[in-house]
Parts: C-alpha cells; structure tokens; sequence
C-alpha cells in the first residue's frame, strides 16, 4: 500500500484560515487592552498567547515536514498584514519549524526584528529562532557581533538575548555584548542585561556574581535589581553596596 501523499502547504489558503481562527479566538476588550499595553500601531485581534500558540501548533501538526521554501512562504504572506496576532503566529511557526531554517535565513529574521517594535515580538524570535539558528550554525556569530553594535535597540537587545537561552549556552559572548552595554542608557537594554544576569544566577550563580561585582557601579538599577533576586543574601548585598 502506498503512503498518503502529502498535502502541499498553500500559503494565501492557509493564511486565511489562520487569520479566521485567531479573529474568532479574540475579544474586543482584550484588543484594546493589548494595544494599550504593547503600545502597539498594530491591528489587535485580542487573541490570547495560548490561543494563538495553539492555532500554531495545529497547523504544525497538520504540516509535519513542509520545504523551507514553504515555511518562508507561508511566514511573508503571514507578515504581509500588520496584525499583531499575525506576527505573533509567525514567530510561533518560525520556532515550531526552526529546522527548516539556515544561516540563509540570518537576513530574513533580522528584517523580522527590525520591523517587530515590542518586546513581545522581539524576545521569542531571538531567543528561540535565532537561538537554534546559532546554535547550528556557529558562523552567525558574526552576524550576532555586527547586532551588538547596531543602532537599533531592539536588535541590540536580540544580540543579548540569543547568546544565553535559559541561563545556559555561551556566557563569554553575551559577557563581551553585555560589558559594552552596560553604559547603554535604554531601559529595554538595561532590562535585558539584568534579565540575562537573573536566568543565569539561577543555575550558575558565583559566574552570574563574579562577572557583575567588579562592573555594578556602572550597571543601572534596572539591571541590578534583576540580577541578585536568585544569589545568595551574602551576594546581593555586596552587589547593592558595589553599585
């Protein structure tokens, strides 16, 4: 008996059935809320992130193996609607279908960062797209090293975020970005900073602590504050009394 043949992924069809379910999984109020909190120039639907992770998973699930030519497909004509649902499904799909993708695809992430705005775009492509892209493909490096310097914050705060996922991975390099940005006056860097720092102290506190007592009279409260919340009573006060 021959397998079933696989259904080709039609990128406008599917898009129209993921625009109806997310549409049909929102509410006014929550859109309105969102788009106040995000402060967000994007359309809302006010479909929850569990909802839309869900409308996502299904479709990953219908579409086990789909080409890479498929998944950027269906990614742009996702993107081709300013709709914050959207987008969010996008980044959902890119990290469900991160193994279609290649150092190739470096350029086309970065666009999506750039155009992202929010943190609630921006955090999910970079730790967990670009994450497994990195991880892969150690030659995106450079393309990290070249985001750390970049005059866009949000692209400076993704050469942060990528290097160090979950506390774990490659501390040295975030340390290099991370020295350099200490200085950086944007809170959504200082945040990242301390947010890297606090996830890191969770498994590897004496690193996350020796790395920051020599630099915490340059370090903001921002990133202090959410650096010693998992060290030990002894090292959050010598911390606080060297910043």
């Amino acid at each position: 008996m021959n397998p079933p043949a696989i259904e080709p992924m039609d990128a406008q069809r599917l898009v129209r059935e993921i625009d109806e379910e997310l549409r049909g999984r929102g509410t006014p109020d929550r859109a309105m809320h969102d788009e106040t909190y995000l402060k967000s120039e994007l359309k809302h639907y006010g479909a929850s992130v569990p909802a839309i992770r869900a409308v996502a998973k299904g479709i990953a699930s219908r579409y086990p193996a789909p080409s890479h030519d498929e998944v950027i497909a269906l990614a742009n004509a996702l993107l081709a609607t300013p709709v914050h649902e959207r987008r969010l499904a996008t980044v959902e799909l890119l990290d469900l279908y991160s193994d279609r993708l290649g150092p190739a695809d470096g350029p086309v992430v970065e666009h999506l960062l750039r155009d992202a705005g929010t943190w609630a775009l921006v955090d999910g492509l970079a730790i967990h797209v670009v994450g497994r892209l990195v991880d892969h493909h150690h030659e995106l490096g450079s393309m990290l090293d070249r985001w750390a310097h970049d005059g866009d914050s949000w692209i400076r705060r993704s050469a942060l975020l990528v290097p160090l996922r979950r506390g774990e991975g490659d501390f040295e390099r975030f340390s290099r970005y991370a020295d350099v940005m200490l200085d950086d006056k944007e809170f959504r860097i200082r945040k990242a900073i301390g947010w890297v720092l606090r996830d890191t102290a969770k498994k590897r506190p004496d690193l996350a602590y020796r790395w920051l007592l020599p630099r915490a009279s340059r370090a903001s409260g921002v990133t202090i504050r959410g650096a010693v919340k998992p060290l030990s009573a002894q090292q959050r006060e010598a911390l606080l009394a060297a910043h």
